[in-house]
């Protein structure tokens, strides 16, 4: 690609797929911002704002937050300056096709250039889902099978490992169903637009990133853009 072009890509997958992580890898490979809709959400919930009181309701439930309120907060992210200048990468966001289409109006006169489906099973899905814990403070995964080093303390930041309000079974599952009735006709809608990458998301965290590397290397998309390094 020719000078520093904004890099704008988009993660798509059900959730528990591993987005979030490639997303952050991702990030540091292209030194763009992650733009993870779910963090900004439930930061905003901890922080007990009145827009947070409302996302929570929904979170706890299993549902989706409505278009209108998520997307004013992508907006509002995306109209800064490090995203206009450097791109982005975001996560668990569009999840319908109408905020695709509101994403499209955002981003005019550009738009993405490339979208990449992360697929995984549902029955990997939702086992990884049942069984991740989280740090409390600094939100960092783990598993029932893969803990930290001290049983119940986050090995980032010493905080307290939980399993999040919203990864109760009932909401697991509902979300899993609303992924399949209203996010998942989002990958034909890039499909039609030609951004649509579908990468195998099952494999080590290196093996699921090079492929993601090699789908975007094939548009052109190269890390040397902004000379950002994966770590």
């Amino acid at each position: 690609m020719d000078g520093p072009h904004p890099i704008r890509l988009a993660m798509l997958g059900r959730q528990g797929a591993g987005k979030g992580t490639q997303c952050v890898r991702l990030s540091h490979h292209f030194a763009i911002p992650h733009i993870s809709t779910g963090d900004m959400l439930r930061a905003a919930v901890r922080a007990n704002t009145p827009f947070g009181q409302k996302a929570s309701e929904f979170m706890e439930r299993g549902e989706l937050v409505s278009d209108e309120v998520i997307t004013g907060v992508v907006s509002e992210r995306l109209g800064e300056n490090d995203t206009r200048v450097r791109g982005f990468i975001l996560d668990g966001f569009p999840r319908t096709v109408a905020q695709a289409g509101a994403l499209q109006e955002i981003l005019a006169p550009g738009g993405l250039l490339a979208v990449v489906d992360l697929d995984v099973p549902l029955e990997v899905v939702k086992a990884r889902l049942f069984s991740r814990r989280v740090c409390a403070v600094c939100g960092a995964n783990y598993s029932v099978e893969v803990f930290p080093r001290v049983e119940g303390i986050c090995d980032v930041c010493g905080g307290e490992i939980v399993q999040r309000p919203d990864d109760t079974e009932e909401a697991i599952s509902r979300r899993l169903e609303l992924y399949e009735e209203m996010t998942r006709p989002l990958t034909e809608y890039y499909r039609r637009l030609g951004l649509l990458e579908v990468v195998d998301g099952i494999g080590s965290l290196d093996e699921v990133m090079e492929r993601i590397l090699a789908a975007l290397r094939g548009r052109g998309i190269e890390g040397q853009v902004f000379g950002g390094q994966d770590s």
